[in-house]
C-alpha cells in the first residue's frame, strides 16, 4: 500500500505525465509522438557512454540540458581532425570556438548546451535550480545522489561509471579500451596467432550507453508508479561482461575458456572472411545445404560436397585448414564485385568487408533514409547518421543540431527565473 504521501506525489506525477502526453501529441502527427516530450534530462556526462545515453533520450523527445565546463566544454569537442568547417555565417558570440569536432557531433544532437561553473556558490545555486526542475541527471562534476534526491525526491539519478558505485575498483576510472582488456573482449577479439586487439569502435561505451538509456526509461516508469526518485548505477565493466553473451556462458556452465579466431566461427567451417582479387567477402555456409550450394553453383566446384572431408559440418571443422586454403585459391581468381554477383540470390549468406565510403553507399542506406542533414548554426549543412529506429514507420526527427559550446545558456537560465542583468553579471564573472 501507499502511503497518502507516495500516492499524492503519484497522482501529481500522473496528472504532470498527462499534459505532456497531450503536448506530445499534437508535436507530430506522423509515427508516434515523441515519448519523452517536456521530461527534462540533466546531462553532466562526456565523451561518449553518458553522451550517446542522453542523445537516445533527446531522440526520443525529452529536453536533453548538457552541462559543460565554462571554457573547454565536452572533451570530444577538442579531438580533432577531422571538423566540421566554420561558416561564414557563424554566430558572432561563438567566434572564439574551434570548429566542431566530428566526434562531438555524432553523440550530441537534439540537445541544448549550457556552461555553468558550479564550484562557485552562484554557480551551485544555478544547478540546485536545474535539478529541481529536471526528471533524470546523468551525474558527473561532484553532485551526488542524496545531495540530489534532497533537492529533489522524484528524480531519476543515473550514474555511469568504470566499475560501479561499490567494490574494490569503485574509484577507479572508466575507460573503453581498459574495459574491453579486463573484461574479456579484447581477449577474444583478433586473429588466433596474433595479440589481442581492440575493437574498432568504442563498443563497451556504447553498449553502457544503451543500458542506461533502458534503465532510465524503467526509472521514469517506477516514479510514476511510486513517487519516489530512483538511484540508477551503471558502468562499463558489468556492461562488457554481459556483452560477452554466449561466450560467458560457456565459461560458467562449462568452465569453458575462449580464444581468439579472428573473423572464423569456433563451431562453423567455412565462416570467415575470405580475400578476393581486389577485396575481401565474409561467407558464412553454416549448414549442409548452404555448402553444397556455395560448392556447385559458386565456386563451381561440386567435387568439395561429396569430399569425405567435407561431407557434413563436423568433417569441415576437422579439415578446416584444407578447405579454406581451396576457397581461397578459388576466390582470389576474381574481383570482388564478380564474386558478389556470383553469391547474390542463392540463399548462401554472405557480404563484402565495406569500407566506411562504401558502406555509406549502400544502396539500402539511401532507401531506409539511414542519414540526415541537418542546419548548423557555425557549421551550415552537416550530414549525420539518423535515429536507427522507426515507429509505424516513422523516425523520430533531428529537431536540434549538436549545440555549440554555451549556445542555450541564457535561454535555459531565464527559463530558470534568472533576470537579464543577473545573467550578464554572471557571465562576466565567468560562472557561466
Amino acid at each position: 500500500m501507499f502511503s497518502c504521501q507516495a500516492l499524492s506525489a503519484v497522482t501529481r506525477l500522473d496528472s504532470r505525465l498527462f499534459r505532456r502526453s497531450l503536448i506530445s501529441t499534437q508535436s507530430n502527427d506522423q509515427g508516434i509522438p515523441p515519448p519523452l516530450m517536456g521530461i527534462r534530462v540533466l546531462d553532466l556526462t562526456r565523451v561518449l557512454a553518458g553522451p550517446s545515453c542522453t542523445m537516445l533520450l533527446a531522440d526520443m523527445g525529452a529536453d536533453v540540458i548538457k552541462v559543460e565546463e565554462v571554457t573547454r566544454g565536452d572533451d570530444t569537442r577538442s579531438w580533432l581532425p577531422p571538423s566540421a568547417p566554420v561558416s561564414q555565417n557563424s554566430p558572432k558570440e561563438s567566434s572564439h570556438l574551434p570548429p566542431e569536432s566530428a566526434y562531438f557531433l555524432a553523440v550530441n544532437r537534439n540537445k541544448r548546451s549550457i556552461t555553468v561553473n558550479f564550484k562557485d556558490p552562484a554557480g551551485l545555486e544555478v544547478m540546485q535550480r536545474l535539478v529541481r526542475s529536471s526528471d533524470v541527471l546523468l551525474a558527473g562534476m561532484g553532485l551526488g545522489w542524496e545531495d540530489c534526491k534532497a533537492l529533489n525526491p522524484q528524480l531519476v539519478y543515473a550514474s555511469i561509471t568504470g566499475y560501479g558505485q561499490t567494490g574494490p575498483f569503485r574509484e577507479a576510472a572508466g575507460y573503453d579500451v581498459i574495459i574491453e582488456a579486463e573484461a574479456g573482449l579484447m581477449h577474444i577479439t583478433g586473429e588466433h596467432d596474433r595479440p589481442p586487439s581492440k575493437v574498432g569502435v568504442a563498443v563497451t561505451d556504447l553498449m553502457t550507453g544503451l543500458y542506461a538509456h533502458g534503465a532510465i526509461l524503467a526509472g521514469l516508469r517506477s516514479v510514476q508508479h511510486t513517487g519516489k526518485g530512483v538511484w540508477i548505477d551503471c558502468n562499463l565493466f558489468e556492461t562488457q561482461l554481459a556483452g560477452l553473451a554466449n561466450i560467458a556462458s560457456n565459461y560458467l556452465i562449462a568452465g569453458k575458456e575462449a580464444s581468439r579466431h579472428g573473423t572464423a566461427h569456433p563451431s562453423i567451417v567455412p565462416y570467415q572472411v575470405f580475400p578476393c582479387k581486389d577485396g575481401f567477402l565474409m561467407v558464412g555456409a553454416g549448414n549442409d545445404k548452404q555448402f553444397r550450394l556455395l560448392a556447385e553453383r559458386i565456386l563451381e566446384k561440386p567435387e568439395l560436397a561429396d569430399d569425405a572431408r567435407f561431407v557434413n559440418n563436423t568433417m569441415r571443422v576437422a579439415n578446416r585448414e584444407a578447405l579454406v586454403d581451396i576457397i581461397t585459391q578459388v576466390l582470389k581468381r576474381h574481383e570482388r564485385d564478380y564474386w558478389i554477383n556470383r553469391f547474390t540470390g542463392l540463399g548462401v549468406p554472405f557480404g563484402p568487408i565495406n569500407n566506411i565510403q562504401q558502406s555509406f553507399a549502400h544502396p539500402q542506406v539511401g532507401a531506409r533514409q539511414a542519414t540526415v542533414e541537418v542546419d548548423h548554426p557555425r557549421a551550415g549543412k552537416i550530414k549525420m547518421v539518423a535515429p536507427p529506429v522507426t515507429y509505424n514507420g516513422k523516425r523520430m526527427p533531428v529537431r536540434r543540431p549538436p549545440p555549440w559550446l554555451s549556445q542555450h545558456t541564457k535561454e535555459v537560465m531565464l527559463e530558470l527565473g534568472y533576470s537579464q542583468n543577473e545573467i550578464a553579471g554572471l557571465r562576466a564573472r565567468q560562472i557561466i
